[in-house]
């Protein structure tokens, strides 16, 4: 993914999608952060350095995922519901991953599939994506 302003926007419009919405960040192939971040005024809950492993992590099991695909089909999201957070993870293109988090008063039965309404979207405009 190369528009990084573009990705920025995006990330914004999925925080922005429920008050409960905690952060929304891009994740590359190899975990690195692309864009995103949290909502303005809230801290993350892990230091920065756990948030590095977090991403390498999640970029990992990503592509692991890819492994079940012709089994089950192909990963649309998938979600953790932990004691303080909820935590959602949307496949994209290239391996890269959306990692979004909420309170956990978020509605996790609707929330996600905004989110994949806003994907869909986004990969008819963008080829990279």
């Amino acid at each position: 993914m190369d528009n990084v302003e573009e990705l920025e926007k995006i990330c914004q419009k999925i925080i922005n999608l429920d008050p409960d919405m905690r952060s929304a960040r891009i994740i590359n192939s190899r975990g690195h952060l692309i864009a995103g971040g949290m909502k303005k005024g809230l801290m993350s809950l892990e230091a920065q350095k756990q948030d590095e492993m977090m991403f390498m992590e999640l970029a990992l099991r990503v592509r692991m995922r890819h492994e079940f695909d012709h089994e089950f089909g192909e990963v649309h999201f998938s979600m953790s519901y932990r004691e303080k957070v909820i935590v959602m993870s949307f496949p994209l293109a290239k391996d890269d991953v959306l990692l979004v988090s909420g309170e956990k008063n978020l509605d996790f039965g609707k929330v996600p599939f905004e989110i994949l309404k806003i994907i869909s979207s986004l990969k008819s405009k963008m080829s990279t994506f």
